[in-house]
């Protein structure tokens, strides 16, 4: 479910075979924290022409990667962490950079020291990788059946596009590129074309390795 998607009620219809089911269900209201996050320059904040033009361009390629799919027999849901450090909840933070109000927060920052490995969470295969205006440089990895996952400001990459993953394999390292104020993974997981919370998918078991803020 979006986080744009209004709280009320919806429904959902599944095709099985030659039958059409429905499903209703209720969206409750959440309210999310307020980030307010200051950079040094305003040049990420209000972007140039040439940097806009930048940032539609990349914002396709962006897309396509997150909307990829792959038919796996069995995927896999419960996700060991890509690092070890710093986590928070910010996933729908509302934020505001130099006072400036910007989307709602899609992933999950952990911050940890710049060159601390990242691995990745489950089996997977790279359908790109990139250096971007915001994202800075970036590994998209799709686990099968609509569910990919991004890690972005990234110092170093470690893969290759169509590389082949095994769970725990190191992707690259943390670092600050892109809109970063400092060292730290952005994680983002996408199922079904939409963003989710990456808390999710971490097998409990793991989440005792998360130092809270």
């Amino acid at each position: 479910l979006p986080l744009y998607l209004k709280p009320g009620k919806h429904q959902l219809l599944a095709k099985i075979g030659d039958a059409i089911h429905e499903y209703q269900f209720r969206v409750h209201k959440k309210r999310y924290r307020t980030q307010y996050i200051h950079l040094k320059s305003n040049k990420r904040v209000n972007l140039t022409k040439a940097n806009l033009n930048r940032y539609f361009r990349e914002k396709k390629v962006i897309i396509e990667a997150l909307h990829s799919w792959s038919d796996q027999g069995k995927v896999a849901l419960k996700f060991i962490p890509p690092i070890v450090g710093r986590f928070n909840d910010s996933f729908g933070y509302k934020r505001f950079f130099n006072n400036k109000p910007r989307k709602p927060h899609s992933g999950m920052d952990i911050s940890a020291p710049q060159g601390t490995p990242i691995r990745a969470p489950a089996h997977g295969t790279v359908v790109n990788i990139g250096s971007y205006f915001f994202n800075g440089n970036t590994v998209f990895i799709d686990h099968g059946q609509g569910l990919v996952t991004m890690y972005c400001h990234m110092n170093s990459i470690k893969v290759h596009k169509g590389q082949v993953l095994k769970r725990g394999q190191v992707i690259g390292t943390v670092g600050k590129t892109g809109r970063a104020t400092g060292p730290h993974l952005h994680w983002g997981v996408t199922l079904n074309r939409t963003m989710v919370n990456p808390a999710l998918f971490i097998a409990p078991k793991y989440t005792k390795h998360f130092k809270k803020r």
